[in-house]
C-alpha cells in the first residue's frame, strides 16, 4: 500500500498517524520530494474521477487565477493543472489492492483496513 501527499499536510500527518498506530504498513511517497507522472494520475482519475482528485477547496486552487481555474473543466485539463501544481490533489490519497482513496475519514480507513 501506498500513501500519496505531501509530508507536511495535516491531513496527511493523520492518515499516516492512523495507520501507524494500527501498524499498517505503507510507502509514503511525497508528491513534492518524489514527484508525480501522469500515467499514475490517469488511473487514480479512472478510478475515481477528476473531480473527488481535485481540490477544489485549498490554498493552492484559491490562488489559481480566474483563467487557470476555468480552463479546468475535464479530466485532461484537470491532469495537466495536478502535474503542474500537485498541491491541489485532495490529500492523502491511498493505493491498495482495492484501489483507491482519496482523502482521510477515519470510518473509511476502518472498513477498508481494519485494526
Amino acid at each position: 500500500m501506498t500513501l500519496y501527499g505531501i509530508a507536511n499536510c495535516n491531513t496527511v500527518k493523520k492518515a499516516r498517524a492512523w495507520l501507524e498506530a494500527r501498524r499498517i504498513p505503507y510507502v509514503f511517497h511525497d508528491f513534492r520530494k518524489d514527484g508525480i507522472d501522469e500515467a499514475w494520475l490517469a488511473r487514480v482519475v479512472a478510478h475515481a474521477g477528476w473531480e473527488a482528485l481535485l481540490n477544489r477547496r485549498g490554498t493552492t486552487w484559491r490562488q489559481l487565477a480566474d483563467a487557470e481555474r476555468a480552463a479546468v473543466h475535464d479530466a485532461p485539463s484537470a491532469i495537466r493543472l495536478m502535474l503542474a501544481r500537485p498541491s491541489v490533489i485532495k490529500r492523502p490519497v491511498v493505493e491498495h489492492a482495492g484501489g483507491f482513496e482519496i482523502g482521510f475519514d477515519e470510518q473509511r480507513y476502518q472498513a477498508l483496513f481494519g485494526t
